[in-house]
């Protein structure tokens, strides 16, 4: 009996080893998780494979859509074991356990918490440090814990289109006042929408447009016009002479 054991033990532990040895990159991690029985995509996006923890004691509950982002210290739960209280004070074993479900393009900020019976829909951003417990809604900006929806991702984007220039502005005035140089068009390559039109990419070859607008390359190339007509103007704008 001790043998056999033995030899589930150290059959437990070798996988869990393997498991750990492939934390070291993200397409081995998703091909382990897969293999235990985790239906998640394999464009899934894992920031820090090291830190994030699974609850595989049921895989089965587990699904993660398509281009959703993993972010550090992310841990999923599909159960918990509060049934130790009941025991101990009832006398009684009640089992505890739900699905969790991530839908299609989905953005998790650091320190994230999905428990058991987590439902978060398609195209939605999870604040940092939330706590999702229900259904976020598709479309859905939510933080908090527990998470809760504090505005549509329509709303967010409307938002943010106003409020990155003036945030992209304070960085080029913080460049020119921490490194007292002019900002050169490479340190904007997160901001060059606002002074590149999708007729002027090959202008700045300095700046990766198009690995950092990805699927969004072509209809941005066609469509998109800066607000301002050149860096010179952009800067200008800035207040910066």
């Amino acid at each position: 009996m001790k043998f056999v054991y033995f030899k589930y033990l150290w059959a437990f532990l070798r996988k869990e080893i393997q498991f750990e040895y492939v934390k070291d990159n993200t397409s081995l991690m998703i091909k382990a998780l897969q293999s235990k029985g985790v239906d998640i995509a394999d464009d899934v996006w894992i920031s820090d494979p090291k830190t994030i923890k699974i609850d595989l004691t049921r895989p089965s509950l587990i699904k993660i859509g398509h281009k959703v982002r993993l972010n550090r210290n992310l841990e999923i739960l599909t159960h918990d074991f509060t049934t130790m209280i009941i025991r101990e004070k009832y006398h009684d074993f009640l089992p505890s356990s739900g699905r969790v479900t991530v839908g299609d393009n989905v953005y998790m900020g650091r320190n994230v918490t999905l428990l058991k019976g987590a439902n978060i829909g398609d195209n939605c951003i999870i604040g940092l440090g939330s706590v999702v417990m229900g259904k976020i809604p598709s479309n859905s900006v939510a933080v908090g814990c527990p998470a809760k929806v504090i505005c549509t991702l329509e709303d967010y984007y409307m938002k943010r289109k106003k409020v990155s220039i003036e945030e992209a502005f304070d960085y080029a005035r913080s460049i020119q006042e921490r490194f007292h140089r002019r900002p050169v068009p490479a340190d904007f390559w997160e901001e060059f929408p606002l002074f590149v039109s999708g007729d002027e990419i090959e202008q700045y070859p300095e700046i990766p447009i198009r690995r950092q607008l990805g699927v969004a390359y072509e209809d941005w190339k066609s469509a998109h016009k800066a607000p301002y007509k050149n860096f010179d103007d952009f800067l200008c704008a800035a207040g910066i002479k």
